[in-house]
């Protein structure tokens, strides 16, 4: 009975500990919709939509854009900062850049804090605003049935 226990338990326990672990994953929705900075005169438009994994780090993405003066130099996720505050770098986002393009990254700590936070934004380079042509601050979306 004792041996059977001993062989039991431990699987009994890593099931259990493997069950909570996904209870406790939470998948939160993050947006951002795109206007111009940086003395941009065109008008930059667009949308960031997200999912981030809270436990896992990982985060999704799908970023549409139209009306730049280019194409996309480079993209980062920048924070923390609220909106019309110029932060640094939190996150690259790998390219190659197009709108609709669709990615997932891993982040740390610091940058799950500022998106939870809203205080985190993606910008958009060109070549002609090479610090950043157009901005997204990203902020919590609403679940459904809110």
């Amino acid at each position: 009975m004792h041996q059977t226990l001993r062989k039991i338990l431990p699987l009994a326990a890593a099931t259990l500990l493997a069950f909570s672990t996904a209870a406790a994953a939470k998948e939160v929705s993050l947006s951002g919709d795109f206007a111009g900075e940086n003395g941009a005169t065109n008008q930059p438009s667009g949308h960031v939509s997200a999912t981030l994994d809270t436990v896992t780090h990982q985060l999704r993405y799908t970023i549409d854009y139209q009306g730049l003066s280019g194409p996309v130099t480079i993209a980062h996720f920048h924070g923390p900062a609220g909106p019309d505050v110029a932060a640094g770098v939190m996150q690259l986002i790998p390219g190659p850049y197009r709108s609709g393009m669709s990615n997932s990254v891993t982040i740390d700590a610091a940058t799950q804090s500022a998106l939870l936070n809203g205080l985190s934004y993606v910008n958009l380079h060109t070549k002609a605003h090479p610090k950043g042509e157009a901005r997204a601050q990203m902020t919590v979306s609403p679940s459904p049935g809110m």
